[in-house]
């Protein structure tokens, strides 16, 4: 289905033709006219689906010929879990906002940085994206107001409810007017994310799009049986001899993270580290420079598993198994996106090998593994 059957302005036509955008996808389909009716949404879809255009774009269509909101009383606001999210989608806004008739004022506020410039631009502002803790010192210090809010988005909401953003949510909800439409997202529908839906949503469109095996199928899955002393020169010697660029590391700790990517850099392999005890310069820039080439390895927590979206991402190595088969499924969507082939890379030690066969039954899909003990490491 094509966008011009969604019941989208022209100007918002022209800007996704002229960014090479066609057809729609399922969930865009659904969620977009719905949107546009002023209706609440639940949309349930894997990350990399289209999630964040199929509210930005009905969002920004809702604001147009609306009356003026009062400084500092935003319209709509998007909670969202980590700051490159946050960034993520105000680009997304920033994007197509300036291809309307009447451009709509968009802000990103997170932590990590000073608060006093995010204060001083809330001047004016119409949509608001925020990390959780972020916008309630924004609150306190009177510098936004959120008793006219018209429209609720909960970006990734199993997200923050996981890392414990509950409260700081709860305490949102009660500032924000009870008249109003709500938007909630998330990648998975867990018991958490179904409680906040009794609670936030009134008579929603329940949107559930469910994984495509050949969504899966473009991702090539390997794994490596190896012991743990030798997870980081069998990296290296992965990287040197398939001369692999573009590689995403995920591990289990920051400390690890940092550990990692310092033998990667002693050893000759262009590599850096990100995680939230980075600065948020520090994590912009590495990211701008993996994204655009570079930089050949970037190793990360899982904090870059949801929302960021690198197109064509070639290589995801799986350093650490996460705990959860959820987490490692998003952890390898990084790769194998917008219909491009990716390679994701699983290390499992003796330790793992139980977990790891719950991961691939959860994925439905077996992984070759491939013994290390004769393959002759020199890293």
């Amino acid at each position: 289905m094509s966008f011009s059957s969604l019941g989208l302005p022209q100007s918002l036509q022209k800007a996704l033709q002229n960014q090479k955008y066609t057809d729609a996808y399922p969930i865009q389909k659904e969620a977009i006219p719905a949107i546009l009716k002023k209706k609440d949404v639940l949309g349930i879809a894997q990350t990399g689906s289209g999630k964040t255009a199929s509210y930005v774009l009905p969002v920004l269509t809702n604001l147009q010929g609306g009356r003026i909101s009062k400084n500092r009383h935003i319209k709509t606001l998007v909670l969202v879990p980590t700051r490159e999210l946050a960034l993520q989608v105000f680009e997304v806004f920033q994007q197509f906002s300036q291809a309307l008739s009447e451009p709509v004022k968009c802000l990103a506020v997170h932590g990590g940085v000073s608060i006093n410039p995010q204060m001083k631009a809330m001047q004016n502002v119409n949509v608001l994206i925020a990390t959780p803790g972020r916008l309630l010192e924004l609150e306190d210090s009177n510098a936004v107001h959120l008793s006219e809010i018209e429209c609720l988005v909960l970006d990734e909401a199993d997200k923050m409810l996981n890392m414990g953003f509950a409260d700081e949510m709860n305490r949102i909800f009660a500032l924000l007017p009870k008249k109003r439409q709500n938007l909630l997202f998330s990648a998975t529908l867990s018991k958490n994310v179904d409680d906040v839906k009794q609670v936030l949503l009134k008579d929603p469109l329940i949107i559930k799009i469910e994984a495509k095996v050949d969504s899966i199928d473009l991702i090539d899955q390997i794994a490596y049986s190896i012991a743990e002393e030798k997870k980081g020169p069998f990296l290296r010697q992965l990287i040197r001899q398939n001369n692999l660029k573009q590689v995403l590391v995920f591990t289990s700790s920051a400390h690890r993270a940092d550990a990692v990517a310092y033998k990667l850099s002693k050893n000759g392999i262009q590599a850096t580290s990100t995680h939230s005890k980075k600065s948020q310069g520090a994590r912009t820039e590495n990211l701008r420079k993996f994204k655009t080439g570079k930089l050949r390895v970037l190793v990360a927590t899982d904090l870059l598993t949801r929302g960021i979206d690198i197109e064509f991402l070639p290589y995801v190595v799986n350093y650490d198994l996460p705990r959860s088969p959820n987490d490692y499924i998003h952890r390898i969507g990084r790769t194998g996106r917008a219909e491009s082939p990716g390679e994701a890379i699983a290390f499992v030690t003796a330790n793992d090998e139980h977990h790891f066969r719950v991961i691939q039954k959860k994925m439905g899909k077996r992984v070759k593994l491939i013994d290390t003990k004769d393959i002759d490491i020199k890293g």
